[in-house]
């Protein structure tokens, strides 16, 4: 007897047994993970490109230049080039790992979040912002924001440590420098030495330096203001990205919601928007992770900074910081859009 299709599983679908490793099975799989894998890409490309400049907001954080040129040409003059990339193996790994994570997180709660908006009040957000001519509203404004927020309290947990080794390489040459400096009484020779302990030293020979000094938690220092400076931040991020992709595109009549220039402009002020408003918090984790640093466990550290939003110490850097973002963001999101578009057109 004849067997139709789907029978005994010899031809589902019409199409032969396929092996696992495949080009049909590794598209499919790329297409299924498409927001992972482009956040990834994206990520590693974004990150490299503009980690100078987050190196030269840290150091100006942490320590007093007269101003940006004079952190840079200070950094050149002691440190040569590799100043500016001293690091930069930890966010590589860490903002892909971390931008991998939260992106999916944030589609997931998204879609969450719609739906009880759909159910409560017979508003679906993600239809309104992907119908053409329409701009943000209460619903969609806080569909993302809460995603935004729910994403950026999840990945503190993974980014803690991974900042943490990032700072310590960045600043590792300035915290000897000054600790030996302000040395006045044999007392601070243990503090000078456990400062100096994280000079050249990789981003898992720091984990480890930090773990000696001051235990498994201490890779978690400054985990509370890491915590709220994520959640708000984040919570910022994706409502500026969202919102104004959304009215750009209407206001210049384009149909499809991933226009180039939607993308890079909204890229570019989400990154912006979300600084603006959250710097102080990270000058004030930046500040208490870089004493953490200089003390081992058990030994009193100072209290973090007050966090202080009229205070102009607080915002030292921003403008590099900001400058920064705005190139990291662009850069990503148009990388991030482009590589979604181009799986999405894959042939299954």
């Amino acid at each position: 007897m004849p067997v139709r299709g789907q029978r005994d599983g010899f031809q589902q679908d019409h199409r032969p047994n396929i092996p696992e490793t495949s080009p049909y099975q590794q598209r499919r799989w790329v297409k299924r993970y498409r927001t992972e894998v482009a956040a990834s890409l994206s990520s590693i490309l974004s990150t490299f490109a503009a980690f100078p400049l987050d190196s030269v907001k840290t150091r100006m954080q942490t320590y007093k230049y007269d101003s940006f040129a004079d952190c840079i040409r200070h950094t050149y003059k002691t440190e040569k080039w590799r100043g500016f990339f001293r690091g930069v193996t930890a966010p590589m790994a860490s903002v892909t790992l971390v931008r991998t994570i939260s992106f999916s997180v944030y589609q997931r709660s998204k879609y969450t979040y719609a739906a009880w908006f759909k159910r409560n009040f017979g508003v679906d957000p993600l239809v309104h912002v992907n119908t053409p001519g329409t701009y943000p509203t209460f619903s969609t404004v806080a569909c993302f924001g809460a995603a935004g927020a729910t994403a950026g309290s999840f990945i503190t947990l993974v980014a803690c440590p991974f900042e943490l080794t990032k700072l310590s390489a960045q600043v590792s040459v300035l915290m000897a420098d000054r600790n030996r400096s302000s040395v006045s009484e044999p007392a601070t020779g243990r503090t000078v030495a456990v400062a100096s302990s994280y000079q050249n030293k990789g981003t898992f020979k720091t984990a480890k330096n930090i773990v000696k000094h001051r235990g498994f938690m201490g890779l978690y220092s400054g985990f509370n203001l890491h915590l709220l400076r994520d959640t708000l931040g984040t919570a910022i991020y994706f409502m500026t990205y969202e919102s104004s992709k959304q009215i750009l595109t209407t206001y210049r009549r384009d149909k499809s919601p991933t226009n180039p220039f939607a993308v890079v402009v909204a890229g570019g002020l989400c990154g912006v928007a979300s600084w603006a408003l959250i710097y102080p918090i990270d000058s004030a984790k930046s500040i208490y992770q870089r004493n953490c640093l200089t003390h081992c466990k058990g030994e009193k550290v100072e209290k973090a900074p007050k966090i202080q939003f009229f205070n102009k110490r607080m915002y030292r850097g921003l403008g590099v910081s900001m400058g920064r973002s705005c190139v990291v963001n662009s850069i990503f999101f148009s990388a991030f859009e482009f590589i979604k578009k181009q799986i999405n057109a894959l042939e299954e």
